[in-house]
Protein backbone atom coordinates (compact mmCIF):
# COMPACT_ATOMS: atom_id res chain seq x y z
CA UNK A 1 0.00 0.00 0.00
CA UNK A 2 2.62 2.07 -0.90
CA UNK A 3 0.76 4.25 -3.33
CA UNK A 4 -1.65 6.82 -1.70
CA UNK A 5 -3.95 6.07 -4.69
CA UNK A 6 -3.77 2.62 -3.61
CA UNK A 7 -4.71 3.01 -0.57
CA UNK A 8 -7.26 5.53 -1.01
CA UNK A 9 -9.26 2.96 -2.80
CA UNK A 10 -8.96 0.12 -0.08
CA UNK A 11 -11.07 0.34 3.18
CA UNK A 12 -10.24 -1.50 6.42
CA UNK A 13 -12.51 -3.00 8.94
CA UNK A 14 -10.94 -4.74 12.02
CA UNK A 15 -13.18 -7.07 14.64
CA UNK A 16 -11.31 -9.21 17.27
CA UNK A 17 -7.78 -9.30 15.36
CA UNK A 18 -9.21 -10.41 12.13
CA UNK A 19 -9.10 -7.83 9.00
CA UNK A 20 -11.25 -7.60 5.90
CA UNK A 21 -9.90 -5.46 2.85
CA UNK A 22 -12.59 -4.38 0.61
CA UNK A 23 -12.59 -2.56 -2.61
CA UNK A 24 -11.12 -1.86 -6.27
CA UNK A 25 -7.81 -1.86 -7.57
CA UNK A 26 -6.09 -1.65 -11.06
CA UNK A 27 -3.38 -4.48 -10.48
CA UNK A 28 -3.16 -7.57 -8.80
CA UNK A 29 0.09 -7.04 -7.32
CA UNK A 30 -1.40 -4.19 -5.18
CA UNK A 31 -3.97 -6.50 -3.87
CA UNK A 32 -1.22 -8.83 -2.87
CA UNK A 33 0.82 -6.03 -1.66
CA UNK A 34 -1.97 -4.78 0.23
CA UNK A 35 -2.83 -7.70 2.02
CA UNK A 36 0.70 -8.79 2.58
CA UNK A 37 1.25 -5.64 4.49
CA UNK A 38 -1.74 -6.09 6.83
CA UNK A 39 -0.61 -10.19 7.64
CA UNK A 40 2.54 -8.59 9.16
CA UNK A 41 0.74 -6.49 11.96
CA UNK A 42 0.98 -7.30 15.33
CA UNK A 43 -2.12 -8.67 16.45
CA UNK A 44 -4.03 -9.27 12.96
CA UNK A 45 -5.21 -12.86 13.48
CA UNK A 46 -6.01 -13.60 10.18
CA UNK A 47 -7.74 -11.66 6.78
CA UNK A 48 -10.21 -11.87 4.66
CA UNK A 49 -9.02 -10.02 0.95
CA UNK A 50 -12.41 -8.62 -0.63
CA UNK A 51 -10.66 -6.26 -2.83
CA UNK A 52 -11.00 -7.04 -6.52
CA UNK A 53 -8.66 -6.38 -9.50
CA UNK A 54 -10.95 -3.54 -11.96
CA UNK A 55 -8.57 -2.62 -14.88
CA UNK A 56 -9.10 0.34 -16.59
CA UNK A 57 -8.40 -1.65 -19.81
CA UNK A 58 -10.38 -3.84 -21.99
CA UNK A 59 -9.85 -7.28 -22.97
CA UNK A 60 -8.19 -6.29 -26.15
CA UNK A 61 -5.55 -3.88 -24.24
CA UNK A 62 -4.76 -6.54 -21.80
CA UNK A 63 -4.37 -9.38 -24.42
CA UNK A 64 -1.91 -6.74 -25.89
CA UNK A 65 -0.29 -5.89 -22.97
CA UNK A 66 0.77 -9.23 -21.93
CA UNK A 67 1.85 -10.05 -26.04
CA UNK A 68 3.99 -6.93 -25.35
CA UNK A 69 5.45 -8.38 -22.35
CA UNK A 70 6.20 -11.76 -24.14
CA UNK A 71 7.96 -10.30 -27.12
CA UNK A 72 9.93 -7.78 -24.26
CA UNK A 73 11.33 -11.26 -22.37
CA UNK A 74 14.29 -12.48 -23.10
CA UNK A 75 13.94 -15.80 -21.93
CA UNK A 76 10.67 -16.26 -23.86
CA UNK A 77 10.04 -17.29 -27.55
CA UNK A 78 6.84 -15.04 -27.91
CA UNK A 79 5.99 -16.54 -31.63
CA UNK A 80 5.32 -20.02 -29.93
CA UNK A 81 2.81 -18.77 -27.19
CA UNK A 82 -0.89 -17.73 -27.87
CA UNK A 83 -2.92 -15.66 -25.37
CA UNK A 84 -6.56 -15.36 -24.50
CA UNK A 85 -8.14 -12.97 -22.48
CA UNK A 86 -11.29 -13.98 -20.62
CA UNK A 87 -12.47 -10.75 -18.36
CA UNK A 88 -9.81 -10.63 -15.62
CA UNK A 89 -8.00 -14.15 -16.74
CA UNK A 90 -5.58 -14.90 -19.05
CA UNK A 91 -5.44 -18.08 -20.80
CA UNK A 92 -1.98 -19.12 -22.30
CA UNK A 93 -1.05 -21.78 -24.80
CA UNK A 94 1.82 -23.62 -26.81
CA UNK A 95 5.07 -24.94 -26.46
CA UNK A 96 8.39 -23.72 -24.96
CA UNK A 97 11.76 -25.16 -24.41
CA UNK A 98 11.87 -25.49 -21.13
CA UNK A 99 10.02 -24.88 -17.08
CA UNK A 100 11.62 -21.88 -16.92
CA UNK A 101 9.93 -20.18 -20.47
CA UNK A 102 7.07 -21.39 -19.17
CA UNK A 103 7.05 -19.98 -15.88
CA UNK A 104 8.40 -16.30 -17.16
CA UNK A 105 5.82 -16.37 -19.75
CA UNK A 106 3.45 -16.82 -17.07
CA UNK A 107 5.19 -14.19 -14.83
CA UNK A 108 4.93 -11.75 -17.96
CA UNK A 109 1.14 -12.67 -18.07
CA UNK A 110 0.79 -11.41 -14.41
CA UNK A 111 2.10 -7.95 -14.83
CA UNK A 112 -0.88 -6.88 -17.08
CA UNK A 113 -3.16 -4.50 -15.89
CA UNK A 114 -6.40 -6.40 -14.44
CA UNK A 115 -5.62 -10.21 -14.65
CA UNK A 116 -7.09 -11.89 -11.77
CA UNK A 117 -6.26 -15.55 -12.76
CA UNK A 118 -4.19 -17.04 -15.21
CA UNK A 119 -4.56 -20.49 -16.94
CA UNK A 120 -0.96 -21.46 -18.12
CA UNK A 121 -1.35 -24.50 -20.62
CA UNK A 122 1.69 -23.69 -22.25
CA UNK A 123 3.60 -27.67 -22.63
CA UNK A 124 7.30 -28.03 -22.15
CA UNK A 125 8.96 -29.78 -25.26
CA UNK A 126 11.34 -32.33 -24.16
Amino acid sequence: MGCRDTRDKIQVTVSKGWVTLRGEVEWQFQRQDAESVVRRLTGVKGVTDLITVKPHATPSEIKKKIEDALIRSAEVDAGRIKVEVQGSKAILRGTVRSWIEREEAERAAWLAPGIEAIDNRIEVEV
